[in-house]
C-alpha cells in the first residue's frame, strides 16, 4: 500500500488538477475529507487567525504552527501539506523545520522567499529574500528530508516586488535546487498563471481566493480551466475560513434576535445536530475502541448493563 507521501506526489503528478481547500483545525480538516477531497493544505494565515486571533503578518512561531500542524494531520487519512512560513530564519532553521514537519506527520512542507516577518501573499508591504539566499534555504530543506516523497513547495512572493519574469527566474533556480512542486503567488492574470505554467521545470501550484477590492490580485478561475492551463495543484486557502465566519455570523445574528424576541431558536439550517457533529469527529471510533479495550465493568458504569 502506497504511503500518503508517495499518494500525495502522485496526486500532484497527476494530469488532472489537485484541489487543495485549506484547512485550519479538525472540523475543516475532517470535513474535507468527508467531503471527499483527495487532500487539504493547512493554511498559516488560518492557522494564525483562529488560534492567535491575528492577521497573518509573522506572528505565529514554529511552535505554534507544528502543535497545530500536527493534530490536523492526525485526524485525516488524506494527505496534508503544512505551511512552513519562511522556515523561521536561515537555511540552518529550514533544516530543523522540515524536519519538524516531517515528524509531525504531515505530507509535504510549504517554505517562501519573502524577509520575516512575513504577510498574507495578497497584502501590500511584501518584501523578499535574494534568490541566492532562497535557493540555498530550498537546498537544505531538501537535504532535510527523511522521506524522499515528502514534497518540499518552494513559493516565490516576487511577482509583486519585481514581476513575474523574476518570479519564474527564481522558481526554476529553486526547482534546481531539488524542490518538487513550484508557487507563484498572487499574480494577477489568467496569461502570467498561463506563461509560468508554460515556462517553469516543475508542477506549478496557485492560489484562489475572495480577491481583494482595494487593488489588483489573482483573477478566479475555475479548476478545469486551470488544468487547461497547465496547473498541477490549485488551493482555496481563504475558502473555509471565509465561510466559517459568514456561518457564525449567521447563527450569531438569529441568537440575538432570538434573546431580543424571547423565542426559542428553531433553525436547523443553521447548524449541524449533536449527531452530525458527533459523526464527523470520530465517535462511532472511540465507541468500538471502548468495546475492544474497556472491561466489561468499565462499560457497564458508563452506560448501564448491556442488554
Amino acid at each position: 500500500m502506497a504511503s500518503k507521501t508517495q499518494r500525495f506526489r502522485e496526486l500532484i503528478e497527476a494530469e488532472e488538477i489537485l484541489i487543495q481547500p485549506g484547512v485550519y483545525d479538525g472540523f475543516s480538516a475532517r470535513l474535507v475529507q468527508q467531503m471527499g477531497f483527495k487532500s487539504a493544505a493547512i493554511s498559516g494565515a488560518g492557522l494564525s487567525e483562529t488560534n492567535l486571533g491575528w492577521a497573518d503578518l509573522g506572528l505565529m512561531g514554529y511552535e505554534e504552527n507544528l502543535h497545530a500542524s500536527r493534530a490536523i494531520a492526525a485526524c485525516v487519512d488524506i494527505p496534508v501539506s503544512a505551511d512552513a512560513d519562511t522556515g523561521y530564519g536561515n537555511a540552518i532553521n529550514v533544516y530543523f523545520t522540515v524536519r519538524g514537519f516531517e515528524a509531525a506527520g504531515v505530507d509535504g512542507v510549504m517554505l517562501e522567499d519573502q524577509l520575516w516577518p512575513k504577510r498574507c501573499g495578497h497584502m501590500a508591504g511584501k518584501e523578499v529574500i535574494s534568490a541566492e539566499e532562497a535557493v540555498e534555504k530550498v537546498r537544505a530543506a531538501v537535504e532535510a528530508r527523511r522521506d524522499p516523497d515528502f514534497i518540499i513547495k518552494a513559493r516565490t512572493d516576487a511577482t509583486a516586488t519585481h514581476g513575474v519574469k523574476e518570479a519564474i527566474r527564481r522558481l526554476n533556480r529553486y526547482a534546481e535546487a531539488g524542490a518538487d512542486l513550484l508557487f507563484a503567488d498572487a499574480l494577477l492574470s489568467r496569461d502570467d498563471i498561463a506563461l509560468v505554467a508554460r515556462e517553469v521545470s516543475r508542477p506549478l501550484a496557485v492560489n484562489m481566493g475572495f480577491g481583494i477590492r482595494s487593488r489588483p490580485t489573482t483573477p478566479l478561475i475555475c479548476a478545469r480551466e486551470l488544468q487547461e492551463l497547465g496547473v498541477a495543484v490549485v488551493g482555496y486557502p481563504r475558502l473555509v475560513t471565509g465561510a466559517a465566519i459568514r456561518g457564525t455570523k449567521n447563527a450569531l445574528a438569529i441568537l440575538l434576535q432570538s434573546a431580543a424576541e424571547g423565542q426559542v431558536i428553531e433553525r436547523p439550517d443553521l447548524a449541524v445536530s449533536f449527531e452530525e457533529l458527533n459523526e464527523l469527529m470520530g465517535f462511532a471510533t472511540i465507541r468500538d475502541m471502548e468495546q475492544r479495550f474497556l472491561t466489561m465493568a468499565q462499560r457497564e458504569a458508563k452506560y448501564g448493563a448491556v442488554r
